[in-house]
């Protein structure tokens, strides 16, 4: 059996040749220029993105309409056979149509584009031929150079299929910038699973203020001990009168404390040493609004367990790290 990693090689060798292609092509005016009407177009659409194409780029163009609506650009792919078989419907005059074709002669494309010209819907192409005669439809023609397919025989469509898949998401990635797409939004479109975790704000996954482990500055230390016992969060908040948290006083502190009084009587350790004593002052915080991969974050940089959430200075509520991580956060 011959080696097959020599053949992986040389398949990755030839992606990347065409994407060193494309990146010189995206040095040229007309695909810089094309590149940015196709943005202006998409950007200020009424309607939505319809993504069409047959074959592996079909494939691709589903894919890339997914990608579309997860990131802000309202979209949906429409199969060119169902197309003409009724789903012209669903393509109106506010919507702008973004096609793929690396031949550029897709048959069974041309009465999808011929829709297009007569209801005046924008369309967008990516091909590999611009002088093709969906090339001479089309109102923005995106023509990538052409590349030689990883397949031996240089047919089956692999480093094409790939261009198209780049520069599909280059769009997407950058219609999200320019739309001011944040995190949170993001959030709106992926609620489950691990990246809905992650992108949850620490207000949603906290322990709530009733389960806050707090004592005043003047609590002896016996006093943190049975609060942090009763929480069993590994830290406890030092509130001033006002409810404002001063200082917090974890498990690390409380060793340390008790190590340095280890010649001193239990009764001098317990009952003759304030919180105020041994907090940590300044303690590191968050907000509500913060995400829970950004709260991940913050804990694993600086090494700590638990931290408190503080609006207004004051304690609202508490996040773990066993929290985080039970709850999928990554």
């Amino acid at each position: 059996m011959p080696d097959s990693l020599p053949l992986v090689r040389s398949a990755f060798r030839t992606f990347l040749d065409g994407f060193g292609k494309v990146q010189a092509a995206l040095d040229t005016p007309r695909l810089q220029s094309a590149i940015d009407q196709s943005i202006q177009t998409i950007l200020s659409m009424n309607g939505r993105l319809i993504v069409t194409g047959l074959g592996k780029s079909g494939h691709i163009g589903s894919k890339l309409a997914a990608t579309f609506a997860s990131t802000g650009t309202p979209a949906y792919f429409v199969h060119p056979a169902e197309a003409s078989h009724g789903d012209l419907g669903m393509i109106q005059p506010d919507d702008v149509v973004l096609m793929l074709s690396w031949s550029g002669e897709t048959h069974e494309l041309k009465p999808l584009a011929a829709y297009t010209r007569r209801f005046r819907v924008p369309l967008i192409l990516i091909c590999g031929n611009p002088d093709s005669a969906l090339a001479r439809h089309a109102d923005i023609c995106l023509s990538l150079p052409r590349v030689r397919e990883a397949c031996p025989h240089d047919l089956a469509p692999t480093t094409s299929t790939l261009m198209q898949l780049a520069l599909g998401d280059a769009l997407a990635i950058t219609l999200l910038q320019l739309k001011g797409f944040s995190e949170s939004s993001f959030h709106r479109f992926h609620p489950g699973g691990r990246l809905g975790a992650a992108l949850t704000a620490v207000s949603e996954i906290m322990h709530g203020a009733d389960e806050l482990p707090l004592v005043g500055p003047d609590a002896p230390v016996i006093d943190v001990l049975t609060r942090q016992s009763e929480r069993n969060f590994g830290i406890v908040g030092v509130v001033d009168d006002g409810g404002g948290l001063t200082g917090v006083i974890t498990d690390g502190d409380i060793r340390r404390y008790l190590v340095s009084r280890l010649q001193s009587s239990v009764r001098g350790a317990m009952k003759e040493t304030y919180a105020r004593d041994i907090m940590t002052r300044e303690p590191i915080c968050l907000d509500p609004g913060r995400l829970a991969a950004r709260a991940l974050n913050v804990m694993q940089t600086r090494r700590i367990s638990a931290a408190f959430v503080v609006e207004a200075g004051r304690p609202v509520g508490l996040v773990t790290m066993v929290r985080l991580l039970n709850l999928g956060v990554a």
